[in-house]
């Protein structure tokens, strides 16, 4: 009886999520009914999966509309008219600016349904009806127009589940259209009775009209539709080469070629997984799916793409000889049924890493080398901050109040009624679908057109977009190729080139000579003393404290690194149980004879996905299937609580059985349970060793090369002025942009370090374009003057390169600089000069005697670039008095000392209580770090005040080997004041 109902996905309108809409009808008594969102397919394919749970026969359509004026709703009779439907969507949305047609094209195995008020100038079609509204019934009785009765049908729309959800509505609206609650227009709103009514009622409303009844019911019977969730075949591209014996045996020749490629000695043990796994990819009919990736990368490598393949595919030989991943799951003894078992129904996850200049050509070769493509959408959803702020503009609320209401700065009882409703339906929203964006690298490759699922919208990436997300995608069984982007290999490909243009005399770099850096002094040291400033994955505060701990000075150590700082493992207390085993071996006899034999790698303690998965199977019993529920839990994709609830009282028994104690069997699964959503398989972290490895021996052998390719990949977990730091820590002269010798991005000659144009605030990319461009042409600058005669700039633009000394290769001071640049060019962006045969010789002012400080240079640095290239202990107004240095620190463990730093960053974490606590990072004097704690008291008392210098109080704290301060109090110094604005204010006073 329903041909026109909404979900939440009818973004910013329908206030209803598709499992409750469900239950409302089931409630209602229906059988069957049609969702039909406003245009969108979004919530689809998942109606269908949940129907069967609630009885009712779905059928899908779209309500095509401008803004929330209805020109018509299209209804799938089956598959194929829901795919033109698709089809049709599709092509609106990819238009630049949507607009639907007042009627659609013809389309076979689609109902389409116009409002009633439509005033169709022509005979309806045999596929076509007018929806008549309940309110329109009495129009209906005293229209003028003949209508003939059997193309007339019930238009009850639903979009709302009571008053509440009307409301919601409403507000949703007033969002939309960025105005006040109380100017919405009411042609911009749904009607208040857009509910969905009981059968009984229904037809109540419509009695005097029993043929309408029996014509929407004949619609409804005519639609069905129907979608594959049972099945475990993927619906990914079928074949690779359109004949599956023929992928298969491409598949097996390509392995056997690459293990000349990646193994000097061959024995059974490499045979036998070999042959192992290619049996059981043939068996799950995943062999398309490691040949696409295959190709893929063999494109890249073509190209000279650096990449890195991770997730559980690293842990397989096939990915290892087929050159996805660079991982040999020999050499690490990696579990193999993490990687894919019998009862696995997806393919295995494989994570290709490219850098960010690289990937959009990566998705280009994609999407014109596969038929069916599509990127993967996500779901922006409502948050509470961003709804208070909204809801609150809607309200009208003032914007100091809304900023209190936002950082939950209020008690909800002292709040008036206004800002109790803004907090009330803020929650209320909290999770709605707000728009859709694209997710961070999945690609579907389809055996079936995209359309068949779904319509796809066209984001400004350029590339065909999915309208759901892919746990929908997963679902209906098509599983995404991850194509992700990564700076740590920009900042690898990068320091290569520079170190063939700064040091053109040494030998070509093999940054693939992994097994040589395993063995490197220069980068055993710099693991082991944390030394990994710019290194992927190495070089976070939390990394570094492990590394000291650890002492980590292997391959096989970063490793484990790599997965115990995950939170999965530190929130089970395993992280520090792991790092005493490791240091302390008499420890090690703690652990459970079981675990210690599954797991003796890492001392019994669980640290991977696979980890998790043994002991599952081998401690508690569990069968594989069971286990690799665990392993989706662990994904962080799916409801992970509830999968591993799935298997929770099977392992409690299974344990109880094998006699275990309860409270062994309680602690055991208090571990594995705390993997939800937070882990890594072994061969992921794996791949990030290597890129590790690579990031290290660029860092141990070409500092300086490797921090101007870190810059100019837009750094890593820290500012641009640590990494510039750094530089300097090896040697390195840091100069602001010139132009003369900067270009767009950071460039290193010898050991000085140019400073790009593209670090500068405010300063146009333009501008810095015309400069290179000019200057290759035509040579160096000479002079101010001869500056001014080849690049046109405005006077705005010219006075920031003046202050920031990219002219200092004059020799003269900038004050007298930027008084002659104001004599020289008008006020206003000038044209291209253009060239004359005879240059005009310009006039030369008298300019008077202007000198500049050093000081001044460090506050027109802070003001473009963000930092000062001094040292900015120098620019404190504060006398540091006696302190100590980060490497006095271990002489006064337990002691209460005072220390200054410049701040660099800090991590904030809730304690179990849900205070706030923090984990700080600053620079001493010497350029040294100093790690402190901020527990919940101190760091309310004394909060972190964004950059500068700090003294800091508190007790000197060691856990194995790494020093942190327990922060007692902390005080920020007082910067001195530009005296160049000190003098203007001094002078505006005197007026």
């Amino acid at each position: 009886m329903y041909l026109n109902t909404h979900t939440y996905y009818s973004l910013r309108y329908g206030t209803i999520k598709p499992e409750e809409l469900l239950e409302i009808a089931k409630n209602k008594g229906l059988k069957t009914f049609a969702l039909t969102d406003i245009n969108s397919t979004t919530a689809c394919i998942d109606f269908v999966r949940l129907s069967a749970k609630y009885a009712i026969s779905p059928v899908l359509g779209v309500d095509f509309r401008n803004g929330v004026q209805q020109e018509f709703i299209l209804l799938a009779r089956n598959n194929q008219g829901f795919q033109y439907i698709n089809e049709y969507l599709s092509a609106l949305l990819h238009q630049k600016k949507f607009y639907v047609t007042t009627e659609p094209p013809l389309m076979p195995e689609v109902f389409v349904i116009y409002p009633f008020s439509k005033e169709l100038k022509r005979p309806l079609k045999e596929n076509e009806f007018l929806g008549v509204n309940p309110n329109e019934l009495p129009k209906l009785k005293f229209s003028k127009t003949k209508l003939p009765i059997e193309k007339l049908v019930i238009l009850q729309t639903v979009s709302f589940q009571n008053k509440k959800g009307f409301n919601t509505h409403r507000l949703l609206r007033a969002i939309a259209n960025n105005t006040l609650l109380s100017k919405l227009p009411i042609s911009e709103q749904g009607q208040e009775k857009d509910i969905m009514f009981s059968t009984e009622a229904l037809h109540e409303l419509y009695k005097d009209y029993p043929q309408i009844i029996k014509n929407t019911k004949q619609i409804l019977k005519r639609c069905h539709i129907e979608f594959d969730f049972e099945n475990n075949i993927p619906k990914n591209q079928k074949t690779y080469t359109n004949n599956e014996e023929l992928d298969f045996r491409l598949m097996r020749k390509l392995a056997y070629e690459g293990l000349k490629y990646r193994y000097k000695k061959l024995g059974a043990r490499i045979f036998n997984r070999l042959e192992k796994e290619l049996e059981i990819i043939q068996q799950k009919e995943f062999v398309s799916y490691f040949l696409i990736n295959w190709k893929i990368l063999k494109y890249a490598r073509s190209k000279g793409y650096y990449y890195v393949g991770r997730g559980s595919g690293a842990n397989s030989i096939i990915a290892y000889l087929l050159r996805i991943t660079d991982v040999d799951p020999i050499e690490l003894d990696l579990y193999f049924e993490r990687f894919i078992n019998l009862y696995r129904k997806n393919p295995p996850d494989f994570d290709i890493d490219f850098s960010w200049r690289d990937r959009d050509d990566i998705t280009k070769f994609i999407f014109s080398t596969f038929k069916n493509t599509a990127l993967i959408s996500v779901y922006n959803t409502f948050k509470f901050k961003a709804s208070v702020r909204e809801l609150g503009k809607v309200f009208g609320l003032p914007k100091e109040e809304i900023d209190k209401l936002s950082k939950r700065q209020f008690h909800i009882e002292q709040l008036d009624f206004l800002s109790k409703l803004v907090i009330a339906y803020s929650q209320f929203i909290e999770g709605f679908p707000n728009y859709l964006g694209i997710h961070a690298g999945g690609i579907l490759i389809s055996e079936k057109p995209i359309s068949h699922y779904t319509a796809t919208f066209f984001p400004p990436k350029g590339f065909s977009t999915t309208m759901f997300d892919m746990v929908v995608a997963e679902d209906i069984g098509l599983y995404k190729f991850d194509i992700l982007s990564q700076r740590g290999l920009g900042k690898i490909k990068e320091t290569v080139e520079i170190v063939s243009y700064n040091r053109p005399e040494l030998p070509p770099i093999d940054i693939h000579d992994i097994k040589r850096f395993k063995e490197d002094k220069k980068i055993k040291y710099l693991l082991k003393n944390a030394k990994a400033i710019g290194c992927f994955y190495v070089e976070s505060p939390a990394m570094r404290m492990l590394l000291k701990k650890l002492q980590v000075d292997n391959y096989l150590g970063l490793v484990a690194a790599s997965s115990v700082i995950r939170p999965g493992v530190a929130k089970s207390g395993m992280m520090r149980e792991y790092i005493l085993r490791y240091r302390h071996p008499e420890k090690r006899k703690d652990a459970h004879p079981i675990l210690l034999k599954i797991m003796p790698e890492t001392y019994g303690v669980m640290v991977y996905q696979e980890d998790v998965i043994k002991v599952a199977h081998y401690f508690g019993g569990l069968t594989l299937g069971e286990s690799d529920m665990l392993r989706r839990g662990m994904s962080g994709k799916f409801r992970s609580r509830e999968e591993f609830l799935k298997v929770k009282n099977q392992f409690f028994e299974n344990c109880k059985q094998k006699g275990h104690s309860h409270e062994l069997t309680g602690e055991i699964w208090r571990q594995i349970e705390s993997f939800a959503g937070y882990a890594f398989a072994k061969g992921h972290s794996a791949s990030y060793a290597v890129e590790s490895y690579q990031s290290l021996f660029l860092k141990a052998y070409f500092p300086l090369e490797y921090m101007v390719a870190t810059i100019n990949n837009f750094g890593g977990f820290y500012r641009v002025d640590l990494y510039l730091h750094e530089a300097k820590m090896h040697g390195a002269l840091i100069l602001p942009p010139d132009i003369n010798k900067s270009n767009y991005e950071t460039r290193i000659e010898g050991n000085s370090i140019y400073l790009g144009f593209i670090l500068l605030h405010s300063f146009e990319v333009a501008n810095a374009k015309r400069i290179i461009i000019e200057r290759n042409k035509n040579g160096v600058y000479t002079d101010l003057d001869d500056f001014i005669d080849r690049v046109p700039i405005s006077i705005e633009q010219i006075s920031i390169l003046i202050k920031i000394n990219a002219f200092k290769f004059t020799g003269r001071n900038k004050r007298e600089l930027l008084w002659e640049a104001y004599m020289k060019i008008n006020k206003v962006s000038l044209e291209e000069q253009v060239v004359t045969l005879f240059k005009t010789e310009k006039i030369t002012y008298q300019t008077p005697n202007l000198p500049s400080t050093k000081y001044e240079d460090a506050f027109d640095e802070i003001e473009y670039l963000g930092f000062p290239l001094c040292d900015p202990f120098e620019l404190t107004t504060d006398k540091t008095g006696p302190s100590l240095f980060a490497k006095n620190l271990p002489d006064y463990i337990h002691k209460t000392v005072v220390t200054y730093g410049y701040y660099v960053t800090a991590k904030n974490t809730a304690t179990h209580k849900g205070d706030r606590m923090y984990f700080g990072t600053f620079l001493d004097r010497n350029g040294d770090y100093i790690d402190t704690v901020h527990f919940p008291p101190a760091a309310k008392k004394y909060p972190f005040r964004g950059r500068g210098v700090y003294k800091l109080t508190g007790k000197v704290m060691e856990e194995f080997d790494s020093i942190s301060i327990e922060i007692f109090s902390m005080k920020k110094l007082d910067m001195m004041q530009d005296a160049r604005y000190a003098e203007e204010q001094i002078k505006q006073v005197n007026l």
